[in-house]
């Protein structure tokens, strides 16, 4: 079962290659999806300070059927945090929100604050965040550290100050949207890729191409793009708080064609209908 799968981070922790994504479950329904998820297996749940839903998702991780260090919690430094005080106050304020003693995996959400995505230089302010995520680390408070939404750049400016290769660069990755270079730019650098919306926040439903496809796969969309970005390496982070689709979404276990990858990875789809205006899909 893929809920079963690791990858090794390079400070040797082992993060589950399946995972549950929690943007938009709000707060109250929050601990019950968690405890859903761990039901059918998963041991990696995905949370921010932005989806105002730590709480829930804490209680979740509380109250699951499985002791807490079988299971692996990530959150984010909200995006505007650009300071160290500021970045050292929000680490201990999620521990304190969740009511948990560590944190798996703590990422800077992104490397600019989302009224200014992808504008100005906020590199100094990103590495005294970066400082405060080592200090916790260094301190037991969190177990790993990384990124999210940072391109080459980004990164390449983070590490002129820091003592720590960030472990983990969570990004849009979907069938329609491959940033090959970045992955295989994180990849030469020890940063495992973990895939965001991998299925383009429900878009790929509505692409032929992938439908039939994964008709002809005898899967769900769903399966076929959970699939591919497992396939490119990546950590797979659907959303969902639907306990059946919860299960059907860790079905995983087929092979996609190397002919198939390569007509995946060719894909363009980058149409978000209703919620194109988000930064992180808009790109600004």
């Amino acid at each position: 079962m893929i809920t079963e799968e690791t990858y090794t981070l390079s400070n040797g922790v082992e993060i589950p290659k399946l995972g549950l994504g929690t943007w938009f479950i709000d707060d109250d329904t929050a601990a019950q999806a968690v405890r859903d998820a761990v039901a059918a297996g998963y041991r990696n749940i995905d949370t921010a300070q932005a989806y105002g839903n730590e709480r829930g998702v804490g209680e979740g991780v509380r109250t699951a059927d499985v002791p807490r260090e079988e299971l692996f919690v990530s959150t984010k430094l909200a995006a505007e945090i650009k300071d160290y005080e500021g970045a050292v106050a929000a680490i201990d304020a999620s521990l304190a929100t969740m009511g948990l003693d560590y944190i798996d995996l703590m990422l800077i959400h992104s490397p600019q604050p989302w009224d200014d995505f992808r504008g100005g230089d906020y590199a100094e302010g990103n590495r005294a965040a970066w400082r405060a995520l080592e200090e916790a680390l260094a301190a037991g408070k969190l177990r790993s550290i990384g990124v999210s939404n940072f391109q080459q750049a980004d990164i390449e400016s983070l590490l002129e100050g820091a003592s720590v290769v960030p472990h983990v660069n969570q990004l849009l990755v979907h069938v329609g949207n491959t940033p090959a270079e970045l992955i295989e730019y994180c990849t030469g650098k020890g940063i495992l890729v973990e895939a965001y919306s991998p299925m383009a926040h429900g878009e790929m439903m509505k692409n032929s191409e992938v439908t039939a496809m994964a008709e002809r796969y005898g899967v769900s969309v769903p399966q076929l793009c959970i699939r591919y970005t497992l396939d490119l390496g990546t950590v797979s982070l659907p959303k969902t708080a639907n306990p059946a689709h919860m299960r059907d979404n860790a079905q995983v276990d087929f092979a996609i064609s190397e002919e198939d990858m390569a007509t995946l990875r060719g894909l363009e789809h980058r149409e978000y209908g209703e919620f194109s205006f988000f930064p992180v899909y808009s790109g600004k």
